[in-house]
């Protein structure tokens, strides 16, 4: 049976990744708004993601015989003033994101909670690989600059991003 404490704690993290999940569907949005649908899927895969890892908090905390409480999500932004501008946002999300996953590891370990730190560690990996993935594309941006050469090409690129379901997660 988990600790109040950290049920609490993962209630607040399944809001986080719905939130995650909304933020990148309205920069999906507004990737379409703006003619870049390669931009627009890199999104919308971003934001399956993000609702698979909500449902995942949500199954660790059933399983372990938890409440979930599903709380009201907080509305995104939905302009920016460039792709770049959106990649900025999303590297800071993510940094956002990782500082909570780390909340939750100190939290299991301070609860001696060894069932929810072993679940854990698979989304600071995942952080990881979040961050990393911003960065690359933040930089991209960057180099690209006003070239709308360099733009085409990124969004002919980011079309190609398909969703996959985690390697041993059910949902």
């Amino acid at each position: 049976m988990m600790k109040a404490r950290m049920n609490e704690a993962l209630n607040r993290q399944i809001n986080e990744e719905a939130f995650s999940s909304y933020l990148y569907l309205s920069m999906s949005a507004w990737f379409e708004s703006q003619n870049l649908k390669g931009f627009a899927n890199w999104m919308k895969v971003q934001a399956q993601e993000e609702a698979v890892h909500a449902k995942i908090f949500f199954n660790h905390i059933v399983e372990r015989g938890g409440r979930v409480k599903l709380e009201a999500i907080a509305s995104p932004k939905t302009e920016w003033a460039s792709p770049l501008e959106a990649f900025k946002d999303t590297l800071e999300h993510e940094k956002h994101i990782t500082a909570c996953i780390h909340g939750l590891m100190d939290l299991a370990v301070e609860e001696k909670d060894h069932a929810a730190a072993i679940a854990l560690q698979w989304f600071v990996s995942e952080q990881v690989e979040e961050e990393a993935n911003a960065e690359e594309l933040l930089a991209k941006l960057e180099m690209i600059g006003d070239s709308k050469n360099g733009l085409y090409m990124l969004d002919k690129e980011l079309a190609a991003r398909v969703f996959r379901m985690p390697a041993g997660v059910t949902i």
